[in-house]
């Protein structure tokens, strides 16, 4: 077994790591930029090394300063996590050139998966079915537009070296390839360095399906199952989970062993991931099923596969890594239960999921769920990486259990005053068609508006709210006269603000809600809450001309001065947080009476930053 092991990474996936390399033995080291040097995972490593300032082009990214840590501590190997280097073939070449074990895949075999094209090239000479489309050396847009035309629309352009949902567009006439091609190129060009697509028919009822694979140095490949993944917002994923709703065995056995056949293909060594994208519209069906892409590394979903085999993934990586045969054959793998797993985010669903960023005053889970967490309480989530707090994993005996248990999870989960998608995530989960496995990846689109929580607090939230601020009943006769009239019926009116607005509640809801430090918690959202102030006024909004940072975040252009006529809809300022950016426009034709912040501030959510004047008189 390897001896000490350098994480070329960060958060919960470098706490996951560290929690088997020391179940196993293995002396760990942990990389960190400045901010992140009072993370957890510093903290939970043997020994750890600063290589850099906040942005991860200055760290987590630098090969240098990996491989110098690397070097100045002793390690034995680097296991890359997910994300960041982790299938950088020029990075796991240097690894082995430096003396050091790859705890990851062949760098032959992250190059040859690593350009789309290639890999389905690679895929259909091993008989392994792949979506009809062009993968042709001819970039022209007369001939890729003729190929669309040939397979028929809808089709979807993609960039050969794309991921993460980047460098795609949905085509759906002929009248609109030009220009979606142009797009799909220069977002291409700008994340990838690499303007060269292929051309897929696009799948109406589209189902996300993937494999786990397993190979080692011994010529040894298994699979550990499939996947589903098709819960999705913007190609990106939200719920997983294993196995597959609808997946018989003969489909399961057609799949899986296409994704071992895909696997060898490429002499494939440690953990991977096979990507297939399935037709649903008339169920799961092997001819129905095609290749898409294969990730050379460790998944974030991995934790459902662990739950429902029973197996460490890291704690098989490791092994395999130190020239160790796979712990199992397949036919000792199995199925046992349901899990599912869901990515808590630091976003605002009912601001357009902008992301939110500061401090974790509070961060509590319910008992009874897996976490992988790279954050706690007392922390921050930062506007510098990834901004997902948490993943709640469940197992259950069956799916509908362990949607149920998802759904109960995420409405337990407390966070603030960092916003998240906690209550959208409990939503998804007990919406009848995700019960009934009805899913595939236009869900969370076709049902936004009954998963996207309402902006005003329920008459739940507002019951609670009226309900905590209330002393409690006293033992004595008196205390239990809340309400009482001589000459009429009971009746109790509780001036309540929540969010800041001011409410008059007659409570008679019951909600199992609970609170702390003026926040109250209910179904996964979180609302401050607290008696009606006797000077409250109400908040500012657009009647008044005040236009405040719809997030937290950095303003990177200041498009206007004071005084300035502006007209209802002119871009006046551009914030930007975890790479995001969103315009602030004028609310009404008007002066700007106050500008309130310079290019370069960091504000944080709320912050009043212009204000309109209409200049009536």
């Amino acid at each position: 077994m390897i001896e000490s092991l350098l994480i070329a990474n960060r958060g919960e996936i470098a706490r996951r790591i560290i929690r088997t390399a020391k179940a196993l033995g293995v002396r760990t080291i942990a990389v960190h930029s400045d901010v992140d040097a009072d993370m957890p995972f510093v903290r939970e490593a043997d020994a750890a090394v600063c290589i850099g300032t906040a942005p991860a082009g200055d760290s987590y990214l630098r090969q240098d300063r990996l491989l110098a840590a690397a070097r100045d501590t002793g390690a034995a190997a680097i296991h890359p996590g997910y994300g960041f280097l982790s299938e950088n073939a020029e990075f796991a070449e240097a690894v082995i050139a430096a003396g050091l074990v790859w705890v990851g895949a062949p760098p032959a075999s992250i190059r040859a998966m690593g350009l789309k094209d290639a890999a389905k090239e690679r895929m259909i000479a091993a008989g392994v079915p792949v979506t009809p489309g062009y993968l042709g050396a001819d970039q022209s847009p007369g001939r890729l537009r003729a190929e669309a035309d040939a397979i028929g629309y809808p089709v979807l352009i993609k960039a050969v070296a794309g991921g993460g949902g980047k460098g795609m567009r949905k085509v759906d006439a002929a009248g609109d390839f030009a220009e979606m091609l142009e797009s799909c190129r220069r977002e291409a060009a700008a994340s990838f360095g690499n303007t060269q697509v292929l051309i897929e028919k696009y799948i109406l009822s589209p189902r996300h399906i993937e494999v786990q694979v397993f190979g080692d140095t011994h010529g040894q490949v298994v699979h550990l199952f499939e996947r589903d993944c098709s819960l999705q917002r913007r190609h990106q994923k939200v719920i997983e989970e294993a196995p597959a709703p609808g997946m018989d065995e003969g489909t399961r056995a057609a799949v899986c062993d296409a994704a071992v056949r895909a696997a060898k293909a490429v002499d494939y060594v440690g953990a991977g991931t096979i990507e297939f994208i399935a037709d649903g519209s008339e169920g799961l069906r092997a001819d129905r099923i095609w290749f898409m892409e294969m990730n050379t590394r460790l998944q974030v979903e991995h934790p459902v596969t662990e739950a429902i085999t029973g197996q460490d993934l890291v704690e098989w990586q490791l092994r395999v890594a130190s020239g160790e045969p796979l712990p199992k054959r397949q036919d000792a793998l199995s199925i046992t239960g349901w899990a599912m797993e869901a990515r808590v985010y630091a976003e605002n669903p009912g601001n357009g999921f902008l992301p939110s960023t500061g401090p974790l005053d509070r961060l509590r889970f319910p008992p009874g769920v897996r976490i992988d967490s790279g954050v706690e309480e007392g922390g921050a989530v930062t506007p510098y990486y990834d901004p997902m707090i948490a993943k709640l994993i469940v197992h259950g005996a069956t799916r509908r259990d362990a949607a149920a248990r998802l759904a109960a999870a995420a409405r337990g989960t407390q966070v603030w005053p960092v916003r998240t998608n906690a209550a959208f995530l409990a939503k998804a989960a007990a919406h009848p068609d995700f019960v009934a496995g009805r899913v595939d990846t236009g869900f969370i689109e076709r049902h936004a508006d009954r998963l996207i929580p309402p902006a005003e607090p329920s008459p739940a939230v507002l019951a609670a709210a009226a309900m905590a601020i209330l002393p409690p009943p006293s033992a004595d006769p008196w205390g239990g006269l809340r309400g009482f009239r001589s000459n009429a019926a009971p009746s109790l009116a509780v001036e309540v603000e929540v969010a800041g607005k001011p409410y008059l509640i007659t409570p008679g809801v019951e909600a199992a809600a609970s609170t702390a430090d003026g926040v109250l918690f209910l179904d996964g959202e979180a609302w401050p809450f607290g008696p009606r102030r006797a000077d409250h006024v109400g908040g500012a909004g657009e009647g008044d001309g005040a236009v405040l940072s719809p997030m937290p975040g950095r303003v990177i252009a200041v498009l206007v001065d004071a005084g300035q006529t502006v007209a209802r809809g002119e871009r006046m300022l551009v914030l930007e947080a975890m790479k995001m950016e969103q315009a602030l426009l004028a609310p009404f034709d008007g002066i700007v009476a106050e500008l309130r912040v310079a290019e370069g501030a960091q504000v944080p959510e709320g912050t009043l930053l212009v204000r309109i004047d209409k200049g009536e008189g």
